[in-house]
């Protein structure tokens, strides 16, 4: 979900070098690293919480909307505050355009939409299959990525995982096919993104903030448009998923992409991906705590097998 998104955004897009790293770290916030680390991951673990309880109220297309909108603002504020401005040129914004719908339009709606039949706990651990649909996908695009042993038996057992979580060995007795099939969509959607923002975006010129700003904007007016299209007028507002909504695109669309990148600026890439590990962990939590979802005991036991999977596959050849 919003990990791989600003992950991806943030390693692919931003022009600073390793150079650069100094300048960055003579310039810590006042948040140690750490607390901001938690703090990601809360938001991140909650969005399946946030997701869930605002299509209760709403269409799946008007909770993307809200969310988009909320967190296209947050972003606009944080390009004020920076002084910032959006890019320019016709082709940056076409592939903007692309990168929008991949990153964020389309797996943000296949969520809303995979929640109105599957508990938010499935929906955080089929989110965390995007590291494994991102290998198998980079082995196939990007030539550069080499599988090793070692990253061919993650991907396996990652895989393994999944099928643990839902259940094969009971013929999936009890799943919502549909809704499972748009959760994993919306996970195999975050690294068919990143690799095309990868080949179009890196280095263009322009600071991850105002890249990202545009994105949200371009995905934004993509939901405008569709939304109408599918759904009416909200004949009630409930004050509960209108603060979800809220909260879903504020914190877990805008704020959490600039704590990413801080992270990513201050102790790098490896370590700020480490959160990827805590998301489903905390969804699966706050889904049973708070919503009092079931959980059976394949449920936690796939989930350490996904994310032992996905974290193998992360290995790399030593030089």
């Amino acid at each position: 979900m919003c990990y791989e998104i600003a992950y991806w955004i943030v390693v692919g897009m931003t022009t600073a070098t390793v150079a650069e790293a100094p300048v960055r770290a003579a310039r810590r916030p006042a948040l140690d690293w750490r607390l901001r680390f938690g703090v990601l991951s809360l938001i991140w673990g909650f969005s399946f919480l946030l997701i869930k309880v605002g299509t209760e109220g709403y269409a799946p297309f008007q909770v993307t909307l809200g969310r988009l909108v909320f967190g296209t603002l947050v972003l606009a504020a944080a390009m004020a505050v920076k002084r910032e401005r959006l890019p320019r040129g016709v082709r940056t914004w076409g592939h903007l355009a692309v990168a929008g719908f991949l990153l964020n339009a389309l797996p943000f709606s296949l969520f809303a939409y995979a929640e109105l039949t599957i508990p938010s706990t499935l929906a955080g651990i089929c989110n965390a299959t995007s590291p494994l649909w991102g290998m198998v996908l980079s082995l196939v695009a990007l030539s550069e990525d080499r599988p090793t042993h070692v990253r061919v038996a993650g991907l396996g057992l990652g895989f393994l995982g999944v099928l643990t979580v839902l259940g094969a060995w009971q013929g999936f007795s009890g799943l919502d096919g549909r809704g499972t099939a748009m959760a994993l969509l919306a996970s195999l959607s975050y690294p068919v993104g990143w690799i095309y923002v990868r080949r179009t975006l890196a280095g263009v010129g322009y600071s991850h903030i105002s890249l990202t700003g545009a994105q949200l904007l371009l995905a934004t007016l993509q939901l405008a448009v569709v939304t109408p299209l599918f759904t009416g007028v909200p004949t009630h507002v409930g004050l509960l998923p209108l603060l979800a909504v809220a909260a879903l695109g504020a914190l877990g669309t805008g704020l959490a992409v600039l704590l990413q990148y801080g992270l990513v600026a201050e102790v790098g890439p490896t370590t700020a991906q480490m959160v990827t590990y805590f998301i489903p962990v905390i969804a699966t939590g706050a889904g049973v705590a708070l919503l009092g979802e079931s959980l059976s005991w394949s449920t936690p036991v796939g989930t350490v097998v996904v994310l032992a999977g996905a974290a193998l596959t992360q290995v790399r050849r030593r030089a």
